[in-house]
């Protein structure tokens, strides 16, 4: 066993930001972190070959295998340019039929893609699937990167790509433990609280993760999340939710927190020497590894913490790494990548309600296009090839009846939002919109909730993803190129 300095790195997973590889001072941080013996990094960013070339770099330095760890839930172009975005998983979801093998096969064939471009970027710790239930239509942070709202489906695809992921040689991750889907409240800015007792938790809530557990996923996610069934502390720090995932669920893999930078933890003190107490393996994305290290190697020379518990995760750790180290780097064929990509999203296009003779449009003239976006957060090119003159819903003038309205709500699902829903302002004008047209079709990209506000559309259609890919497969599908194959994942009440 190395010293108790380097085994203390050894829990901890730090960020690396691959826009910064191009600053020398930057790489030797960086490196300085490997020689001390870090567990690994988390990748934010890039270019796919400077980070693939870095990161090897840092496997040869490092005296044990590097964990490196990516949030690619929409495939390891949501990270890194160079390599392919995939629709989320919600999406995957609407556009699979669980019935058919060949659609089964698709999927399989994206999650295969998705490790082969992750081995190709270094990537050994793909941190998916998200294992929430989405139960609460306004949650914040969840939403379209849930599979579903019903624990059944998101079980069965979070199986689906653990055992994928795990053949390939990949450490998957399942998130976020004990459950994220019912609440209204973003974690990374303040602690979400589920009063719901065990056994509604293991009705819904744990289900998927029991089923993980089951297939063997490599590593799951504690959620900064609090339970008081459980504990009083978030889950990310309690002993009580670590011991109902080993002892009651049986859980013999690597327990990891949620990045510890989340604001979810900000009236928390010693919250490293916490974790670790508790059970935790790793610590993720703390604001200084260094800092993080020294705390809780004065809780071990002070005996608050037990040099044994040390000992114990750093095997645990180990045993994990001595899987990653042979894995071997496949040939890329990105091209392939992309079409199957498309294949899913244009599948995944939901019509949820329709008037008859409504759609596929006859065509595009006489059609007007308004829009609910911020333009800095999304790019809206695509919808606006074809439909030039489209306006944001706040600029629109005059009371004329239009013959038809097509309304584009966009919605980004992302870390530090705080909200994934519409103000009451915006509903009531796109409600108006609605009343003066002789028909209308409201889109929704991104939050598919969003549609149970406007019933009386003539027609309404979900795309989960708001990528100009999304847009591209509306627009196919508005134009009878394909037909509308997706199937809602989540109940809307429209």
């Amino acid at each position: 066993m190395p010293g108790i300095k380097r085994k203390i790195y050894q829990l901890i997973i730090s960020r690396l930001d691959g826009h910064k590889l191009a600053s020398e001072l930057y790489q030797e941080q960086i490196i300085d972190l490997a020689k001390k013996g870090i567990g690994g990094f988390i990748i934010f960013g890039g270019e796919k070959r400077a980070v693939s070339s870095f990161i090897d770099k840092l496997q040869l330095l490092a005296e044990t295998p590097l964990f490196i760890a990516s949030d690619i839930e929409r495939g390891v172009g949501q990270q890194i340019e160079g390599a392919t975005s995939f629709p989320g998983q919600m999406a995957i979801a609407a556009a699979t039929d669980r019935g058919d093998p060949e659609s089964i096969r698709d999927v399989e064939d994206a999650l295969n893609a998705i490790a082969f471009e992750a081995i190709d970027a270094g990537i050994n710790m793909p941190l998916i699937p998200v294992l929430d239930v989405n139960s609460n239509p306004d949650n914040p942070i969840i939403c379209s990167r849930a599979f579903s709202d019903k624990p059944e489906v998101v079980s069965w695809f979070g199986s689906l790509y653990i055992r994928t992921l795990e053949k390939r040689g990949l450490i998957s991750c399942a998130k976020h433990f004990p459950g994220h889907g019912d609440t209204a409240v973003d974690s990374h800015i303040s602690l979400p609280v589920i009063s719901k007792s065990i056994d509604e938790l293991h009705a819904v809530e744990l289900a998927p993760f029991i089923e993980a557990v089951k297939t063997n996923v490599g590593s799951i996610m504690m959620g900064h999340i609090s339970i008081p069934a459980l504990d009083d502390l978030p889950a990310s720090l309690s002993k009580q939710s670590v011991a109902l995932l080993r002892d009651r669920l049986g859980y013999k893999g690597l327990i990891m927190t949620d990045a510890l930078n989340m604001h979810a933890l900000k009236e928390i003190k010693d919250v490293a020497v916490t974790c670790v107490n508790a059970g935790v393996d790793i610590l993720l994305h703390p604001e200084n590894p260094d800092t993080i290290a020294e705390e809780i190697h004065h809780a071990v020379m002070t005996g608050e913490i037990a040099e044994i518990q040390i000992d114990r995760t750093v095997e645990r750790i180990l045993g994990h790494k001595a899987r990653i180290k042979d894995i071997k780097k496949v040939r890329v064929d990105t091209c392939r990548h992309e079409k199957l990509s498309g294949l899913i999203s244009d599948r995944s296009i939901t019509i949820v309600k329709d008037a008859p003779g409504l759609v596929p449009l006859k065509n595009f003239q006489d059609i007007s296009l308004v829009f609910k976006a911020d333009e800095n957060k999304h790019d809206l090119t695509v919808l606006k090839s074809y439909f030039p003159e489209s306006v944001h819903i706040r600029e629109v003038t005059g009371d004329a009846v239009r013959p038809l309205i097509i309304v584009a709500l966009f919605t980004k699902i992302a870390a530090w939002e705080g909200s994934a829903g519409m103000k009451e302002e915006d509903i009531n004008i796109v409600r108006d919109l609605i009343k003066r047209s002789r028909s209308s079709i409201v889109l929704s990209f991104g939050n598919p909730y969003l549609l149970r506000h406007f019933r009386e559309a003539d027609a309404l259609i979900a795309a989960y993803d708001t990528t100009g890919q999304a847009q591209s497969s509306v627009i196919k599908c508005l134009k009878g190129e394909v037909m509308f194959q997706g199937r809602v994942p989540v109940e809307l009440k429209i």
